[in-house]
């Protein structure tokens, strides 16, 4: 199953780019940008990869993106995951940016953005990857500065495909940024929200109703609503889910007990993707082993993972049909 995985074709729609900042990179850009950070190694940062919720990975996250000044960073940042996109066979990504963590420390926006998007423009012209940019509102800041940022991205729609929401969702519920998102569907964004993580099914209720969003990042905790799941069902909502994210914040105590196939083989359009990688312990194709490893699934029930984020991706109806002629391309293809 293992090599199989390792050539499925993959879409990923649940990544937060500075959370794929690798402790060798996070080295390497303190060190060209003189910024001291409290470990003394590569090997004493993933040491320090040990989180019990949400907030104690947030602390860390937060630390790690102080060595990100420069648009060259970025570019850096962004093009490292790229290649581990052609290592694990994505063939396109949607990938999360949080403006707020760098102009919140004097980081200019059209820096962050500018050095993400070029590397994307290198990614789809010289790896093949196909990509969109979703701009994220940190839900544990406050509305205000969600609406300064989302002026700040204004001139930038050329680049932006959609907004979302992530960070704290324990006491920062959805209806708190319904306005911001207002502005933002009104501005012609697509809109997402990271929700039902570790807050209640009744925060992806409310993501769908008050921000209108066309996915949900996360959505695992749907199953405590049976009228919910069946209405994310009916709709074929995405669900864009991450295993070893959850499990790693103790949203599940294992793999095993993870509900990810249960929701697919339920009708769910669950997807698998990689959240913050270089904290999580894994990419695309680790999650996808971690799940085959920890549940009985088939060859075509992991390459359903595949279409649904295909379905549920951001792209032009013909773009999907291409995607999709890839996908089947490699299943009619495998040794009888």
């Amino acid at each position: 199953m293992k090599t199989f995985i390792q050539a499925l074709p993959k879409v990923e729609l649940h990544l937060h780019i500075e959370g794929s900042l690798e402790p060798e990179l996070m080295f390497e850009l303190a060190e060209r940008n003189h910024i001291s950070i409290p470990y003394p190694s590569a090997d004493a940062v993933r040491e320090a990869y040990q989180f019990h919720n949400l907030q104690s990975f947030l602390d860390i996250y937060y630390q790690g993106a102080n060595v990100l000044i420069t648009e060259r960073d970025f570019y850096d940042l962004t093009w490292a995951y790229l290649l581990r996109c052609q290592q694990d066979n994505v063939i396109h990504s949607e990938l999360f940016f949080d403006p707020q963590t760098h102009t919140e420390r004097g980081i200019g926006f059209d820096t962050v953005v500018n050095g993400i998007y070029s590397a994307l423009n290198d990614g789809q012209e010289k790896l093949g990857i196909s990509s969109r940019l979703i701009l994220c509102f940190l839900r544990h800041l406050d509305e205000a500065s969600a609406f300064a940022t989302l002026e700040q991205a204004l001139p930038h729609k050329d680049k932006i495909i959609a907004v979302g929401l992530d960070s704290s969702e324990l006491g920062h519920p959805p209806e708190k940024f319904q306005r911001v998102f207002d502005r933002a569907l009104a501005e012609g964004f697509l809109s997402v929200a990271h929700a039902g993580e570790e807050g209640p099914a009744s925060n992806i209720r409310d993501a769908l109703t008050l921000l209108k969003v066309s996915r949900i990042d996360h959505g695992v905790r749907c199953t405590e609503d049976e009228a919910l799941v069946e209405q994310l069902i009916k709709n074929r909502t995405p669900l864009t889910v991450c295993p070893l994210s959850n499990t790693r914040l103790k949203v599940f105590d294992s793999m095993a007990q993870h509900n990810i196939v249960e929701l697919l083989r339920q009708g769910l359009c669950v997807t698998i993707n990689s959240d913050d990688p270089a904290y999580f312990g894994g990419y695309m194709n680790d999650n996808f082993i971690a799940v085959a490893n920890a549940h009985s699934v088939t060859q075509n029930e992991l390459a359903q993972f595949t279409f649904n984020a295909i379905d549920a991706s951001f792209v032009s109806p013909q773009e999907k049909d291409r995607l999709r002629q890839i996908t089947q391309s490699f299943l009619d293809n495998l040794p009888v």
